[in-house]
């Protein structure tokens, strides 16, 4: 089996460019004006696709976390009121699709439960993801798996033992699996980056890498270490209000991140030690042989 899949128009895979995907994920705090600028700040970047998030807040909220109050922009309401407040619907969704489409970027969401997906069917989404948060919801995978749609699988806070038994429920066909720490942000010593060669070991299929470490280095060796597929949450200001957002890059940052993976793209060549054109200047004023 090829180590790739099909996102849209690209193939994304061992031998392809990295495929880069800006999450603007609820960073848009239920605003779509955020959400276009968040769209097009990551065009400007020069990214591949871009994320949102896709729930039912009734039922991805535990029951005892919903009456749970909380200060918010909206005031100090419950969490189940502040998922509705950054839950987009319909309206919402017809107009990132359209303000997508326009600007020729490629879209897909994460999705929290079934209805979610039912949902995102009707925008014709180039993938599903699969949250972390969500790997061990077997109904959700063969839910996502039963669209026929590209999956990809995120592994954060989970167990060897649990990401081999999603893998055997949704197959390795048309997957991409990222390794992620569920951590936001993430310290150095807990991105275990090689876990990226130990997938790649260990599954057949691409890999890639869900970071939310802060800076910018992490994410460009994860392409060095194997990762097809980078994915970073973006946001127009750290400091702006939202769970998320410090651990997000800012415009000017993801533009830096996508020059750095590009460069890194170039650097690692194919292992075949050559003498460069570039060197042979050198080698002719430089090299000693011995007598």
């Amino acid at each position: 089996m090829a180590r790739a899949i099909r996102l849209g128009e690209r193939l994304v895979g061992d031998g392809y460019p990295t495929y880069i995907v800006a999450e603007v994920g609820i960073n848009h705090n239920g605003d779509l004006e955020l959400a276009r600028r968040l769209v097009d700040a990551a065009l400007w970047a020069g990214v591949d696709a871009v994320k949102f998030q896709k729930r039912t807040p009734e039922l991805c909220v535990p029951p005892e976390q919903q009456d749970k109050m909380r200060e918010t922009p909206w005031g100090y309401i419950s969490y189940l009121e502040y998922r509705h407040k950054v839950e987009f619907g319909d309206q919402e969704y017809a107009e990132i699709d359209r303000h997508c489409s326009e600007r020729g970027v490629s879209w897909f969401a994460s999705v929290w439960d079934e209805p979610s997906v039912d949902f995102l069917e009707a925008y014709d989404p180039i993938c599903y993801k699969i949250p972390s948060a969500a790997l061990t919801d077997h109904a959700l995978l063969r839910k996502v798996r039963s669209t026929g749609r590209p999956v990809i699988l995120s592994t954060g806070m989970s167990t060897m033992e649990q990401i081999e038994a999603a893998v055997e429920v949704l197959g390795t066909e048309d997957l991409l699996i990222t390794h992620a720490t569920s951590t936001y942000p993430c310290e150095p010593d807990e991105l275990n980056l090689r876990m990226i060669e130990t997938l790649r070991e260990h599954f057949p299929c691409p890999i890639g890498y869900s970071g939310h470490e802060v800076g910018l280095v992490p994410s460009a060796v994860a392409v060095a270490l194997g990762a097809c597929l980078v994915e970073r949450h973006i946001t127009l200001d750290r400091a702006m209000w939202g769970s998320d957002q410090a651990a997000s890059v800012e415009p000017g940052g993801f533009a830096k991140l996508v020059k750095y993976i590009r460069v890194t793209e170039q650097a690692l060549g194919d292992g075949v030690k050559r003498v460069y054109e570039s060197e042979l200047s050198s080698l002719r004023k430089l090299r000693r042989m011995d007598a």
